[in-house]
C-alpha cells in the first residue's frame, strides 16, 4: 500500500514545484513588463502623479498669492485716489 502513497507524494511534490516555477515565471514576466512600461513612459517625457500634484499645489498657491496681492494693490489705489 505504500507504493501508491509514494506515487501520490511524488506527484504532489512535482505539482508543488511546477506551481513554484510558474509563479517565478509570472513574477519575472511582470518585472520585465513593468520595466518596459517605465522606459516607454520615460521616453515620452510624461510626468508622474507626484510631480503633477506638486506643480498643481504650486499653481494653487501662486493664484492665491496673486489674488491677495491684487487685493492689496486695489486697496492702495483706493487710498491714493488714483
Amino acid at each position: 500500500m505504500s507504493a501508491p502513497n509514494r506515487i501520490f507524494d511524488d506527484l504532489s511534490k512535482l505539482m508543488t514545484n511546477a506551481v513554484g516555477v510558474a509563479q517565478g515565471a509570472k513574477d519575472e514576466a511582470q518585472t520585465a513588463f513593468n520595466g518596459w512600461i517605465d522606459r516607454w513612459l520615460a521616453d515620452r517625457d510624461f510626468v508622474t502623479r507626484d510631480e503633477f500634484e506638486a506643480v498643481r499645489e504650486m499653481a494653487i498657491k501662486a493664484r492665491t498669492e496673486n489674488a491677495e496681492l491684487r487685493a492689496r494693490l486695489d486697496a492702495l489705489e483706493g487710498k491714493t485716489g488714483a
